[in-house]
């Protein structure tokens, strides 16, 4: 067995200039942001913009003293900003970064872009007008343990692509009030979970030829969870999300020669494991998200065991910091999109989840 520990920081990087954000929004994802831009070499945070002058008073207090800013119009306007963080509702976002782009200024809207495909389109379509930086926060895409995943397969690690198996489920308690469960809030699995592994998906291989799967609403309507099948040349990729479970949370990618791994969870990677024989998966990565699955798969990865091979890529913080840094190369490069995260691949992602809804509940 190999085990090889792969530390790539965005601290390691040389110094270069750093581009001023603000913030619009102040809960959980933005505070995230502001902990995790300080590991970025090319970033700061300067303001904060909230409904309430209270959260954005404390939001400052905590990450800064940052600037704060009354409202969007100002913060749009302001010409010591350089890019704005969307860290608001799914619902606010396509009007919120309409703004900010009609204003020149460039945007990373925290996923979902948009809640339609249509709305995701039109921005780009925006952007691409003002010639404006815009992209789609979804950080699992910048993370280095995907980074070796694309190296892996490029390398014919596995050998030819035979399926892919990913899950991404958490369970939640129903409350029709909540952002995960309310339509209002642009609630729902698909759109809170599957996006993850749909993007990751878009983002490996490409577009699927074929999109078909299956949902089943909570009682507000939304989707309490969902199967989807993206079907390629020569393989199928079958993912699912789900509020009503905890799930593997494992992102598999399956092959001629072996398995490539991307552990649990797989949305926040840190660990690649690639299996060329079917013993050394069985123990690596067992079935199941249990502690008796847990304790098994951490032994055997400390194991001398032939056919397995392990990549280790932790990394400080939450792991914003790469999507980040990669965001603000782009705009400093003058670019108008990131190319691991064009907006297209975003509108497709989209489309996609509206395929599957399009269907009735199960």
């Amino acid at each position: 067995m190999q085990y090889l520990r792969m530390d790539k920081t965005a601290q390691n990087q040389p110094p270069v200039p750093r581009l001023k954000w603000a913030v619009l929004g102040t809960g959980a994802i933005a505070s995230t942001f502001a902990e995790d831009i300080r590991l970025t070499g090319n970033a700061e945070l300067a303001a904060v913009s909230s409904r309430t002058p209270e959260a954005a008073a404390a939001f400052s207090h905590r990450f800064g003293p940052l600037r704060i800013l009354a409202d969007i119009a100002t913060l749009a306007a302001d010409p010591l900003i350089d890019a704005v963080y969307l860290a608001t509702p799914n619902t606010a976002h396509y009007d919120q970064a309409q703004t900010l782009l009609t204003a020149g200024k460039p945007v990373l809207v925290e996923k979902p872009l948009a809640t339609s495909a249509a709305q995701a389109r039109s921005l780009a379509e925006l952007a691409a007008r003002r010639h404006v930086f815009a992209m789609e926060g979804l950080w699992t895409v910048y993370l280095p343990a995907i980074d070796r995943v694309r190296s892996l397969l490029a390398g014919n690690a596995i050998g030819a692509v035979t399926r892919i198996r990913a899950e991404l489920a958490y369970a939640k308690a129903f409350d029709g009030n909540s952002r995960f469960f309310s339509q209002a809030l642009g609630g729902g699995s698909l759109l809170d979970l599957g996006i993850y592994p749909i993007a990751l998906t878009l983002a490996l291989f490409g577009s699927p030829q074929t999109v078909a799967g299956r949902w089943r609403a909570a009682p507000t309507g939304v989707d309490m969870a969902a199967d989807i099948r993206l079907g390629y040349d020569g393989f199928e990729a079958a993912l699912s999300c789900g509020f009503d479970r905890n799930g593997d949370n494992r992102f598999i990618i399956e092959g001629e020669t072996g398995n490539l791994v991307i552990d649990a969870p797989f949305l926040r990677a840190s660990r690649v494991i690639v299996t060329r024989n079917r013993l050394a998966g069985r123990l690596a990565t067992p079935a199941g998200s249990g502690r008796l699955a847990r304790a098994i798969s951490k032994i055997a990865r400390r194991l001398p065991l032939p056919g397995l091979t392990v990549y280790e890529h932790g990394f400080p913080g939450n792991g914003l910091q790469f999507e980040i840094e990669a965001a603000s190369k782009a705009i400093l490069e003058g670019k108008r999109e990131q190319p691991s995260m064009p907006l297209g691949s975003s509108a497709e992602a989209l489309g996609i989840i509206e395929t599957i809804l399009a269907q009735p509940a199960s």
